[in-house]
Formats: structure tokens, C-alpha cells, sequence
């Protein structure tokens, strides 16, 4: 085969596909795809499973929080998103409803320089939820998850460091929702089981 390349004065010819040096015809390929299919084999047998794919126990559920809250946002996205189950707005037509306990953010000054500046902060996020179904019955019971981050303050980059502290918060927020699935699928195994 032969190709002309726009800037060479000389064509220049390539080896044959399905040869010595293709890419998918040698035997390092072949051992590459069989090492591929029994890793992949391996993961799915040992219960791997992709992130943000679970497999909650209800078919339905109800979140206690106000449908323009953004935890209620991104909880809702993540079950609708990875699990068959549906929110639902209404809990009496829900098979398990989550209340929330408890959602609080706090800062902590964790060290000042030597002029009694801030210089290292401490980001908690407290979160506590139960899950029960329509006639009030728990089906989970209450579980906190706290979440901790610190960061460093700079009183002469205020506004960079402001950024830097919601952009803490929201990666918190996010983990904390990921936190969150996995556990009520974690719970819907253990009550299977």
C-alpha cells in the first residue's frame, strides 16, 4: 500500500494490515485481549461493579426534602440516574421514604500564624438520614455520614480561597450523595440477605 503524504515528495508505503505490524493481528494483541476478558471476568466475579451503578431494594422511593433543594437535586439524579428506582413526590405512594435527620455544614479554624491569622481551615459536613416506609415503619435505621476537608486561608488571595472553599463544599456534597447510595444498597442487600 502505498500513501503520499501532502508535504513529502515520495510516497511512502506502509506494511500490509493483518501483519507483523499490525496492531491487532500479532500475538502480543491476542495476549492483551485475553488478559483484558479475564480481568474483566475477575471484577465482575468479585462484585465490582461501575461507580454510580446500585441496586437499591424499592421500587420507589420518597426524598424529605424540598424539591428545589440541590441535595434533593443531586440525591434524585443519582437514583434515577443508576438504579431503576423512581422518586417519588408524594411519600404515601412510596415504598420506603428517606428522611433526613440531620444536613449541616461547619468551619473550623484549625491553626493561626504567628499574627493570629487563620491559615488552616476545617470543612465538616454532618449528615444523618433513616428510611421507612409508607406506615412509618423503619426499614433503615438512623445513619450518620460525616465528611471532613481541610484547607489552607490566605488572607491576601480572599477571593481565590472563597472559590476554593465552595468548590470543597460541592465535591463534599457530591461524595456524600455517592456515600449515600452506596449505603442504602448496601442496606437493601443486608436485609435480602
Amino acid at each position: 500500500m502505498t500513501i503520499m503524504a501532502p508535504h513529502a515528495r515520495k510516497p511512502c508505503s506502509l506494511p500490509p494490515t493483518g501483519g507483523r505490524f499490525s496492531p491487532w493481528g500479532g500475538p502480543a494483541a491476542k495476549t492483551l485481549g485475553l488478559f483484558v476478558v479475564v480481568v474483566s471476568l475477575f471484577l465482575s466475579g468479585c462484585g465490582f461493579q461501575l461507580r454510580g451503578t446500585y441496586n437499591l431494594p424499592w421500587d420507589t422511593l420518597h426524598i424529605g426534602l424540598p424539591e428545589n433543594n440541590e441535595l434533593y437535586f443531586q440525591i434524585k439524579r443519582g437514583v434515577e440516574a443508576g438504579t431503576p428506582t423512581r422518586i417519588v413526590a408524594d411519600p404515601k405512594q412510596a415504598n420506603a421514604s428517606l428522611v433526613i435527620l440531620r444536613n449541616e455544614q461547619h468551619k473550623n479554624i484549625l491553626s493561626l500564624s504567628a499574627k493570629g491569622l487563620v491559615r488552616e481551615l476545617q470543612l465538616t459536613r454532618a449528615f444523618m438520614y433513616r428510611v421507612q416506609d409508607a406506615q412509618g415503619r423503619e426499614l433503615v435505621p438512623a445513619t450518620q455520614i460525616i465528611l471532613q476537608r481541610e484547607m489552607t486561608f490566605d488572607d491576601e488571595r480572599i477571593f481565590a480561597k472563597e472559590a476554593e472553599e465552595v468548590l470543597i463544599w460541592r465535591e463534599m456534597q457530591q461524595d456524600m450523595v455517592q456515600q449515600l447510595l452506596r449505603r442504602l444498597a448496601a442496606s437493601g442487600r443486608a436485609a435480602k440477605g
